[in-house]
């Protein structure tokens, strides 16, 4: 089953991104496999990005090109300025230029606070907030340089920053992720802000509870599926899906005047649901 087959509900238009080229980031696996696949399945070529897995990411791309469409994939950290340079420049070279950027890579190192080191907040600020500025930075330069073409896209370029509930919703054991996803936050508005003028439209996602690797012990069993739904007002926890079809849309020109919006899909939990019941 592919990872946006997992969707409870729609199905993705295969024309909504005909014509325009993606690099989804982190894509091997969780929320940026299911995101690339979608990017695909709605008519765009993909880049593949990713930093280890190489087999995992030729299967997306398989799947991505099963569709009818180009997808490569490449490696690359997202928090080395020199391979991000390299990649979306070898994209362009053999792509003609970049539409999409999903901001997609991350990962957690938890701890204590007193117990966490600096290696474990540089590690995750440096991947989840200075990757997603390199990636962002160098997609601009291309957008800016081939302005708006009207026959693929209404803007000139669209990027989408990966985020968090918890850009606004504290995490204790976790204060680098927390802090790397309000960061992110604010980049994205910043960006937002001055980008627009020049028809580049910036916005995030921030996803709640999904199934995927990086969070299974929440999930994986009975009892912690239980005390997670206690979480989420909607009674379910998300699928990778949920989010790929929140990134195709945000990229396409059916949200064209949707600007510095972050897009919670989370099932309802930013709503504070400890006080659903006379808090």
């Amino acid at each position: 089953m592919s990872s946006t087959e997992g969707a409870p509900r729609g199905v993705i238009p295969p024309h909504l991104l005909r014509g325009q080229k993606a690099l989804v980031t982190g894509a091997n696996s969780g929320i940026g496999k299911a995101t690339a696949i979608g990017m695909g399945r709605a008519g765009a070529d993909v880049v593949v990005n990713y930093v280890s897995g190489r087999e995992e990411a030729e299967k997306v791309v398989e799947e991505i090109a099963s569709f009818g469409v180009r997808a490569v994939a490449y490696e690359a950290d997202v928090s080395d300025e020199d391979q991000v340079v390299a990649m979306t420049n070898r994209m362009v070279e053999e792509f003609g230029t970049i539409d999409i950027l999903v901001a997609n890579a991350g990962l957690q190192r938890d701890s204590a606070f007193t117990e966490m080191t600096l290696a474990q907040w540089q590690k995750v600020i440096d991947v989840n907030l200075t990757g997603q500025f390199l990636c962002a930075r160098e997609a601009t330069k291309e957008f800016l340089r081939r302005g708006v073409v009207p026959e693929v896209s209404s803007s000139a370029g669209k990027i989408i920053c990966m985020s968090s509930v918890h850009q606004i919703i504290p995490w204790a054991g976790h204060v680098n992720y927390a802090s790397s996803k309000g960061g992110v936050q604010m980049m994205m508005e910043t960006l937002a802000q001055e980008l627009a003028p020049q028809k580049i439209r910036v916005n995030a996602i921030a996803p709640g509870a999904i199934r995927t690797p990086i969070n299974r012990s929440a999930w994986d069993t009975e009892q912690a599926e239980q005390d997670l739904l206690k979480l989420i007002p909607y009674g379910r926890v998300g699928d990778p899906a949920d989010i790929a079809h929140a990134a195709v849309g945000l990229a396409s020109d059916l949200m064209d005047y949707v600007v510095g919006t972050t897009l919670y899909v989370d099932g309802g939990m930013t709503l504070f649901p400890g006080f659903a019941t006379g808090g």
